[in-house]
């Protein structure tokens, strides 16, 4: 509660230092490290135990003095820009007092000319006025016009009357203006000497900003700890990753009452590679990332969502996660997808943590499983990296069978007739589907739609003929997934006779006419 009026006083500063503070900025410095002295004075009335706020307090000087000069010197809210004025309390300097006293004087003046002259002349409606184009003015309504006297001189013509100046009153306006203007500079010149004044003291003023600033982070993690049922994790040497019933920090908040804890365990030794499958929408990517915000916040010393944790301290956290183009510099998504898993396979480290969210899926299917798998062995082998490797290539969990610190996970579903149940929770061994027809049912695609591609899929995987029906008429076929087999196997007679050729008993010349015959064949 101390801490809610302390403004960014790291960014404060720096404006001071690139010469840029407005008054309102320093103003808000003055507030804020007068409420670095309520905190100091919290934290002196019991003893800190942990080394790392005992630390931090000594690094705090709420400077009274400078405090209490930005205080007494600037008004409570001042303007935004130093060429506005009204800056300086008054009694901050005589001069600037002096200059707005006869500013002050002369609009009394000014004031005091309008009851004076209604008098003077029985005019009753005559009023004093100013706009920025002529200055100060008398205005009187059309139907006074025979009662003006002579020493007025009309100015302007409006619909309400006309506008008349004397030389008194334009004297007047003079005097305030100069006025004005004095004080407005003699502020700028002010302001400068106070900005100039306390960036003197900016490295002080910064170091306390930045002790402020880590008790500010240190007590919003403690609080959210202890309002969220976090637990203290326990720093690992041996390289293992257990998390028992963790959480993702933000969706459990957003779900309140309804998040689905899960577990996981990741080492060295036989839980390196997790190859997790599921359905879309199933939660892979939640569980892969609430992972790596637990291993964040337990290095950055905060306590975690879960149950219990023991994690590895991490070199670093490298995640594939997501899809998205990049149109200015000409990368498809794919591009974008394959540069990203580039520098994954280039710096990871036996230390490293890594997250790959359905690698491949911007190209062919073949060639996404093939590049998918490929980077499982390197991950696995190559570079012995902990690793979730989320995707949809039912095949991908082959791996747990031939790599031997590979291993499945599955995110739990159930087919209700037509519709899929998702459980959000993680199981051993791999999916028995991706439950895609599902999933478009769920988001509203037509039930015919769904229907035939229910229909499709059935065919698919009995690696039947797919057929086309058309409206009204025949039903065409499609692909038949074992006549293109059998049509890549089908016998080539120029491979054959090319395979038949005995080049090691034959002449060059030979070889070479026998090439050109082949070709050709070909024309």
């Amino acid at each position: 509660d101390i801490l809610k009026g302390f403004q960014d006083v790291e960014r404060l500063l720096s404006r001071v230092g690139h010469g840029s503070a407005s008054p309102r900025d320093l103003a808000g410095l003055g507030q804020s490290l007068a409420i670095v002295g309520e905190l100091q004075q919290l934290l002196t009335e019991e003893p800190l135990e942990a080394a790392l706020l005992a630390a931090t307090a000594g690094e705090i000087d709420p400077h009274p003095e400078v405090s209490k000069h930005l205080v007494q010197a600037l008004v409570e809210e001042p303007p935004l820009v130093i060429r506005d004025g009204g800056i300086f309390r008054a009694g901050f300097s005589s001069k600037l007092d002096q200059l707005r006293g006869q500013a002050t004087q002369g609009r009394e003046w000014v004031t005091a000319l309008q009851v004076q002259e209604r008098k003077r002349t029985g005019i009753a409606r005559l009023k004093v006025g100013y706009n920025r184009v002529f200055g100060y003015y008398l205005e009187i309504p059309k139907k006074d016009a025979k009662k003006v006297p002579e020493s007025y001189h009309r100015k302007q013509t409006v619909a309400t009357g006309e506008r008349y100046i004397t030389p008194e009153l334009k004297e007047q306006e003079s005097a305030i203006l100069r006025a004005d203007e004095r004080a407005t500079a003699l502020e700028g010149e002010l302001f400068r000497e106070l900005r100039e004044w306390v960036l003197a003291r900016l490295p002080s003023l910064q170091a306390t900003a930045r002790a402020v600033g880590q008790f500010d982070a240190l007590a919003a993690l403690a609080e959210v700890a202890g309002t969220r049922d976090y637990c203290q994790p326990e720093m690992s040497e041996t390289g293992a990753l257990h998390v028992s019933d963790g959480r993702h920090p933000v969706i459990e908040r957003l779900r309140e009452g309804e998040y689905i804890p899960n577990s996981l365990h990741l080492d060295d030794a036989q839980r390196q590679v997790m190859v997790l499958t599921g359905p879309n929408m199933g939660g892979k990517s939640t569980y892969m990332r609430q992972t790596a915000l637990i291993c964040l916040l337990a290095q950055a010393g905060s306590w975690v969502p879960a149950a219990s944790a023991r994690l590895p301290l991490v070199d670093r956290i490298f995640t594939r996660v997501g899809a998205h183009d990049d149109l200015v510099h000409g990368h498809s998504t794919f591009m974008v997808e394959m540069l990203e898993l580039a520098n994954i396979l280039h710096n990871a480290t036996p230390r490293s943590l890594v997250l790959l969210d359905e690698i491949g899926r911007g190209t062919s299917t073949y060639d996404g499983l093939a590049i998918a798998w490929a980077v499982a062995e390197q991950l696995h082998a190559g570079k012995g990296v902990k690793t979730m490797f989320a995707t949809h290539y039912h095949q991908l969990t082959d791996l747990a069978r031939l790599l031997d610190r590979a291993f499945n996970s599955h995110m739990q579903a159930r087919e209700e007739g037509n519709e899929l149940l998702l459980l959000y929770r993680v199981a051993e061994g791999p999916a028995d589907a991706s439950f895609g027809v599902h999933v478009a049912q769920m988001a509203g695609v037509p039930d015919a739609v769904t229907a035939r591609a229910r229909e499709v899929l059935g065919k698919l995987e009995r690696d039947a003929t797919v057929e086309v029906s058309t409206a009204g008429g025949p039903v065409q076929a499609v692909f038949d997934l074992a006549q293109a087999a059998a049509a890549e196997q089908k016998a080539d007679p120029l491979r054959d006779e090319i395979r038949k050729l005995d080049l090691m008993n034959m002449t060059p010349l030979q070889a070479l006419e026998k090439l050109h015959d082949l070709q050709q064949e070909l024309l």
